[in-house]
């Protein structure tokens, strides 16, 4: 009895591991993450479950290369995953927000459980969570722009080639260069930015790190190959290394300004960094901020964003950025023509 039990347990930790088509998980990868849950199984025994629960479960095999790869049929009428209450009102409000940062390809594949979740929520009829998750909207900090479009073509590849670490040959849209190259590139892990994604990885032999915007592949390929690995790779302290941020210095500054008391009652809310403390100036509804931030670009778009409700005195290089800015906007608005 316990043998069948830990059977259906593992059959269902299987069917639960299957993505929907167009997406396709290989058959390796399907026993790693079955490890990865304790259980105790081997390949054979993966692929002879396959073949077994293919037909009532509405299971499609790809058999154009090895190892095979799975996906439920994209009418397949099997929803395994679990609802309730609390993640069906998380992902009500994921979905809004997460429409102005995903591309729609991937929007288009999380349309289902974004549908179950809004289904339940409408079925709990005058439940006060249903009511309060059509009074909740989550809203973007600041001008949010349209994400950039990458088509389901590129998308499975490259999520397929992420997720099982193999080799992706692409057609890529230089900016530099402002033509199509091609690269072979070594996947290492994925970033959304603002409304861009981002594969980070290694493109043919070098061994160099690159991000390669996914809407300017203009065509994807997964291989058989292995990507190489780099050694010691950890996304997190690549991107704390200021790979995204433009860093000017690798060291972190103080960030000394008198701010707009606005701007101190939103800074007292929601600090700009650990280290931060807030003055008042003698005879003065402004404050003294000190702050230490990182010396990169995006806090400095952050200053130019609040115009004149700060004053910045130092970082000295800061400083003196915004006052060449302030006279190349001066002279810019003495000489234009303001006729539409």
């Amino acid at each position: 009895m316990s043998e069948a039990k830990d059977t259906l347990l593992r059959l269902l930790a299987l069917l639960r591991l299957i993505p929907r088509e167009p997406q396709f998980v290989a058959a390796t990868t399907l026993l790693e993450k079955l490890k990865d849950r304790g259980f105790s199984v081997n390949l054979r025994s993966i692929q002879r479950d396959l073949n077994r629960l293919s037909v009532p479960f509405s299971l499609l095999c790809d058999e154009s290369e090895r190892p095979y790869r799975w996906s439920f049929s994209r009418n397949a009428l099997v929803d395994l995953s679990a609802m309730d209450t609390p993640t069906a009102l998380a992902l009500y409000l994921a979905e809004s927000h997460l429409h102005a940062l995903l591309p729609q390809s991937v929007l288009d594949q999380l349309g289902p459980q974004f549908q179950k979740a809004r289904n339940y929520l409408d079925n709990l009829g005058r439940n006060g969570l249903a009511n309060w998750a059509k009074r909740v909207r989550a809203l973007p900090n600041g001008k949010a722009l349209l994400p950039a479009q990458v088509p389901p073509e590129v998308w499975t590849p490259v999520s397929a080639a992420l997720l099982e670490r193999k080799q992706l040959q692409v057609q890529y849209m230089s900016r530099s260069k402002a033509g199509i190259k091609r690269f072979r590139i070594h996947p290492a892990g994925m970033v959304s930015r603002h409304s861009i994604s981002y594969l980070i990885g290694t493109s043919d032999d070098y061994s160099d790190l690159r991000q390669f915007a996914l809407h300017r592949i203009r065509k994807a390929e997964l291989l058989n190959a292995p990507a190489h690995e780099l050694k010691d790779f950890d996304l997190d302290h690549y991107i704390a290394g200021g790979a995204f941020a433009m860093r000017q210095a690798p060291q972190q500054v103080e960030l000394i300004a008198d701010v707009h008391p606005q701007i101190a009652w939103l800074l007292g809310e929601t600090p700009l960094s650990q280290q931060q403390s807030l003055q008042r100036l003698p005879g003065s509804d402004w404050h003294r901020l000190r702050a230490t931030v990182p010396l990169d670009q995006e806090t400095l778009w952050w200053i130019f964003g609040l115009n004149d409700h700060i004053r910045v005195h130092a970082p000295r290089s800061w400083a003196e950025q915004i006052r060449e800015k302030l006279v190349r906007m001066r002279d810019m608005y003495a000489t234009a023509d303001d006729t539409p």
